[in-house]
């Protein structure tokens, strides 16, 4: 799913605080965070003490069961519709895969131990689950996974408490409309504005409603789409391409009112999942993407896919924006949520041209992005 994010840092923020709370009863900087959270909470503001690390033990741990279940169960159903059966037949079986099944269809995990980690790296390392694995993007194997899977016996050590990159590794599902504040400064705050960020990620058309005319006052929209699930199914409603979710959301955004005036930031994230995908999965199967040509395998075909997949996000753009909008900035990046050093430096520029845009130059947010 996409996720959109929402700047302000003007006399709008009270208010939209105040409505949000009113309207939506929103969970403001809950735990476990969203990954935006997550990221500013560790880039701009304090970090996490060890208490909160260690509150996100449960959620790896989860992480672990869920992944194995669903790869095992997976390879299970890949046996009995797939031409190629064979290749999943031989864990129909297993009993550790039917344990392993069924602590992840718990509401309760018991915490890894070195018992369970045997269990879970047999399987794992089974060809089987790991043709099911390359099978990823139809089951809906979180992008965790691989890391989860390489650092087993670490997660499981009795004294365990997870690292900074544990923590923006794990997958937690989030609802509603979440909140935080802080400046790209730091800490300090010196010389640059303070924001509000209110992450709406993960939300479907029933939900839009909810939330939109809150956001009347804010300064720029951050419109964040997963680049490389375009292969991908939701987890809501497996039926629907999550690129073709992401096109007909920034679609709709796009034609608010509330947003006609103030500027966009697109980032097309997960660049170094895309970087790997392309070369196995073809963007034609998508629907967006039926023309898509590509080039002879390598770099240059991974770069005319992305800006294939940027042009497309522009026609959208300028399809969508009426005559009087269209001179709003309208900026897209890559990026790599995981990569703090990336994200850091692009909210150092959106600072520094919310700032230039404020002593009167006329550029409000126009991203100087340095790949």
């Amino acid at each position: 799913m996409p996720s959109i994010g929402l700047l302000s840092s003007g006399s709008a923020f009270q208010d939209i605080h105040r409505r949000i709370l009113q309207e939506t009863k929103a969970h403001l900087s809950a735990h476990p965070q969203a990954l935006a959270s997550r990221l500013i909470k560790l880039l701009f503001l304090t970090g996490f003490d060890e208490a909160e690390l260690k509150g996100y033990t449960p959620v790896i741990h989860a992480n672990v069961y869920q992944t194995i279940k669903i790869l095992y169960d997976g390879a299970k159903e890949l046996a009995q519709v797939s031409l190629q059966s064979m290749l999943f037949y031989p864990l129909i079986r297993s009993e550790i895969g039917e344990k392993l099944s069924e602590i992840g269809g718990r509401l309760d995990y018991p915490p890894l131990n070195r018992e369970l980690v045997q269990d879970v790296r047999k399987l794992w390392e089974d060809p089987a689950i790991q043709e099911t694995y390359s099978c990823g993007s139809v089951l809906q194997a979180p992008d965790c996974a691989h890391y989860f899977m390489e650092n087993l016996d670490r997660l499981a050590e009795p004294d365990y408490v997870p690292t900074k990159e544990d923590v923006l590794h794990a997958r937690v599902r989030t609802n509603g409309v979440v909140e935080i504040q802080f400046s790209p400064l730091g800490e300090s705050k010196r010389g640059g504005e303070v924001y509000r960020l209110y992450d709406v990620g993960g939300q479907r058309k029933n939900e839009r409603r909810k939330w939109i005319h809150l956001f009347e006052g804010v300064d720029a929209v951050i419109f964040c789409a997963a680049i490389s699930e375009y292969d991908q199914l939701l987890f809501e409603d497996e039926t629907q391409n999550r690129m073709m979710e992401t096109k007909e959301l920034f679609d709709w955004v796009l034609k608010q009112r509330c947003f006609e005036k103030i500027s966009f930031m697109l980032f097309l994230n997960k660049f170094d999942i895309f970087e790997r995908k392309i070369e196995k999965v073809p963007l034609t199967v998508c629907e967006w993407f039926k023309d898509h040509e590509p080039m002879a395998p390598g770099k240059r075909d991974v770069e005319h896919a992305y800006e294939f997949v940027k042009k497309k996000f522009e026609e959208v753009y300028f399809q969508s924006s009426k005559p009087d909008r269209v001179d709003r900035v309208f900026k897209i990046s890559r990026m790599m949520s995981l990569d703090q050093k990336l994200v850091k430096r692009t909210f150092k520029l959106i600072d520094k041209s919310m700032r230039r845009s404020r002593e009167g130059t006329g550029t409000l947010l126009r991203l100087a992005f340095c790949d």
